[in-house]
C-alpha cells in the first residue's frame, strides 16, 4: 500500500482555492513548489502544495517518480501500468485530503503538472467525480487516450503548454494530446514554448497564469 502523500504549503492561511503542482520523474516537490512565488502576488488568495510522488525514482535516486518509465529504467510495461494504477490512487487520496483540509469544493482547485506531472494530472482529473476547475499541463503526454473516453466522467478545462525544441517528451505529442482531449469533448487551450526545451519559459509560466487567474475564485 502506497503511504499518504505529504508536501509544503505555501499561501494565506485562509485560502479560497488551491493550485497543485505534480512534478516530473526524477525530481521532487520543492522542484515546482517555487513556482508559488511568482504566481502568488496574482493569485493572492490561492494556497500551492507540490507532493513529492509515492516512488523513489529508479532513475534518480535522489528524486521521485509516479510511475517507472520502461524506456528509460529497464522496467517493465506490467510494472509501469501498475505503478501508475498505485500513483492514480495516492494522487486522488492527496487531492481529497486538500479540499478537506482547506474546506473547499472540486471546483476551486486546479492542478498544475510538468511532465510525467502532466501525465497524471490528466489521467486523474477526467476519472474523478466531481470536475476541478482546470489542468494545466507542461512537456507532458496523455497516457492511454484509447480508455479516455469510456473512463472520462469530468471534463475540465485543459491548458497545454510545450517547448517546441523539447527533447525529452517530443512537441509532436502536444498535438496528440490535445486532439484526443477534443475529441472527447473537452475544452482545451494551447501555447508553444518557441525555442524551448523541456522546461517552463517565462511564457509559458504567463499563459499558465492567465489561465489559472480566469478559473479560479478570487
Amino acid at each position: 500500500m502506497t503511504a499518504p502523500l505529504t508536501s509544503a504549503r505555501k499561501g494565506p492561511a485562509k485560502a479560497r482555492s488551491v493550485v497543485i503542482f505534480v512534478h516530473g520523474y526524477g525530481a521532487d516537490g520543492a522542484d515546482l513548489l517555487g513556482l508559488a512565488d511568482p504566481l502568488a502576488p496574482h493569485l493572492p488568495d490561492t494556497a500551492f502544495y507540490a507532493p513529492n510522488a509515492p516512488q523513489p525514482c529508479t532513475g534518480n535516486p535522489m528524486g521521485f517518480q509516479w510511475f517507472p518509465i520502461p524506456w528509460l529504467d529497464g522496467s517493465s510495461e506490467a510494472q509501469a501500468q501498475a505503478g501508475m494504477a498505485e500513483a492514480a490512487k495516492a494522487l486522488n487520496a492527496f487531492i481529497d485530503t486538500v479540499l478537506a483540509d482547506e474546506g473547499l469544493t472540486p471546483d476551486r482547485l486546479a492542478l498544475v503538472g510538468f511532465s510525467q506531472g502532466t501525465m497524471m494530472s490528466l489521467h486523474v482529473a477526467p476519472r474523478r467525480d466531481a470536475e476541478i476547475a482546470g489542468i494545466v499541463g507542461f512537456s507532458g503526454r496523455l497516457l492511454t487516450p484509447e480508455t479516455l473516453q469510456a473512463e472520462t466522467r469530468v471534463k475540465p478545462p485543459v491548458l497545454l503548454i510545450h517547448g517546441d525544441q523539447d527533447p525529452v517528451v517530443p512537441f509532436a505529442d502536444m498535438d496528440l494530446a490535445g486532439t484526443a482531449l477534443q475529441q472527447a469533448g473537452f475544452t482545451v487551450y494551447g501555447h508553444v514554448m518557441r525555442g524551448a526545451g523541456h522546461g517552463i519559459s517565462q511564457d509559458g509560466l504567463s499563459a499558465a497564469l492567465s489561465f489559472l487567474h480566469e478559473r479560479l475564485p478570487r
